[in-house]
Order: structure tokens, then C-alpha cells, then sequence
């Protein structure tokens, strides 16, 4: 069953483990005159993420489904989500709508944002960042809410294990162990390391955000420039072909 957190006003964060992966999959919905849900989660968590979203709102209005990149737990039921709510668009960067979303997801076209573009959902503002494989993929892209100071962050400060929903703790250390734990298996380098990375992390530390959401661990609530900073520092230390 997926627990429900409140990690800002109107920002609900459901969170299911996987045990036989020890990792958490998070979405994040916001609950606005215009409802976003960030993040679907794979398709074998559509149940019990469907359960948490309508114990929250009624699903039929929500109007917004954003993502980073095209990846399973980021967007695999996306379909489903649009059917059950006739009016909802899809959110993702204009290269994602040009070359897949489009084509193979969506079941209406999708507004594809640019950088810096703002969506207004009411009480509430979400500027698109353009990122480039950071995390990962080449039509990457996040949400950085204004109001509040929260960046969904996606794959950033992944953590595996079934860890609180909220700290103000350091998570660099778990961020670090997990990466190097998948540095040895079958997914090593699934975040690349490339001439974008060091820059767009200093330019997310540069919004000074409040809270990460990050998809996969706690969300981290307090200094988020410093910790982008030393993600940045991490992800050099254990990607880069220097290594």
C-alpha cells in the first residue's frame, strides 16, 4: 500500500517500496485548481498509486501529468491516467514531445515546455528547467515550484532502502552509497556524466530550493544549494571517466 506525506502545503508525496529492490518509487501530486501529478510510477503500481491520488482528489480532475524523461516509473501509465481524466494534459519538455511522447505515449498532444516556461495551477507556479541528461536522457527536464521552493527533482539524490519520507539530515552519504552500489552491478552508469552535468547542477543550486522530491529516497528539507553542490562534487568523484 503506498503511504501518503504531506511535504509542502498541497504537495502530497505517495511512496511504495519494493522490497525485492529495495527502493522506493515516489510520485508527487498537487492538489490545486489545476491538480498535477508528477511522476505515474510503473505499471504494476498503478492500483495503489490510483488509491492514494483519489483519497486525495477526484482523479477525473486532474489536469496536468509531468515527468522528467521517458523511462517506466516516470511515465508508464500515462494512458491510463488520461483516460481516467478527460481533460488532463501531459508535461515534458519539447524535445520529449517531439521525438516520443507524441508519437507513442500520449493519448493527446502534450504541451511541451522550453526553458524557464512557467505553468500556473492556481495558487501555485512551476518553472520548467531544461536538463539534458541530468538525470538521465536527452529530453530531461524538472519542475522547480516557486511559491514553495520545491524542486521535483526525479532521479537526483537517489537512495535506495525504505527510508523516511522526510529529513533534514545530509542524504550526500546515502546518495553516494547507492551510486556506488550500482557502479558494480548491471546498472552501472545509469546517469551519465557529461560536459552538462557539473553546470545544470550548479544552475539548480543557483534556485535555492527548499525541499528535493526526489523519486527514489527522502525528500530533503533544507539547505538544497549546498546539497546540489555536493551531489555535483559525488557525481564527479564516482561517474566522470576520471574516476
Amino acid at each position: 500500500m503506498a503511504k501518503i506525506t504531506e511535504i509542502a502545503p498541497d504537495l502530497f508525496r505517495i511512496t511504495t517500496f519494493v522490497a525485492p529492490f529495495n527502493i522506493q518509487f515516489s510520485q508527487f501530486l498537487l492538489r490545486d485548481d489545476q491538480p498535477l501529478l508528477f511522476h505515474t510510477g510503473p505499471r504494476a503500481l498503478l492500483p495503489d498509486v490510483k488509491a492514494a491520488v483519489a483519497s486525495l482528489i477526484d482523479p477525473q480532475t486532474l489536469r496536468w501529468i509531468g515527468f522528467s524523461h521517458f523511462e517506466s516509473d516516470e511515465c508508464a501509465t500515462v494512458p491510463e491516467w488520461q483516460q481516467l481524466a478527460p481533460h488532463s494534459e501531459v508535461l515534458c519538455s519539447l524535445v520529449g514531445k517531439m521525438v516520443s511522447v507524441d508519437d507513442c505515449l500520449a493519448l493527446r498532444p502534450a504541451k511541451g515546455m522550453v526553458d524557464g516556461e512557467v505553468l500556473e495551477t492556481g495558487r501555485y507556479r512551476f518553472r520548467f528547467l531544461s536538463t539534458p541528461h541530468v538525470p538521465h536522457c536527452w529530453e530531461a527536464g524538472l519542475l522547480f515550484e516557486e511559491t514553495e521552493r520545491t524542486l521535483l527533482c526525479s532521479d537526483l539524490f537517489h537512495q535506495d532502502g525504505d527510508v523516511e519520507a522526510m529529513t533534514e539530515s545530509d542524504v550526500i552519504h546515502r546518495c553516494r552509497t547507492t551510486l556506488v552500489g550500482y557502479q558494480q552491478g548491471p546498472l552501472a552508469n545509469y546517469v551519465p556524466y557529461c560536459s552538462l552535468t557539473e553546470a545544470t547542477l550548479r544552475r539548480l543550486g543557483a534556485l535555492q530550493p527548499k525541499r528535493l522530491a526526489t523519486m527514489h529516497g527522502s525528500v530533503y528539507v533544507g539547505d538544497g544549494s549546498q546539497a546540489l553542490h555536493d551531489l555535483a562534487a559525488v557525481w564527479q568523484e564516482v561517474l566522470s571517466p576520471q574516476s
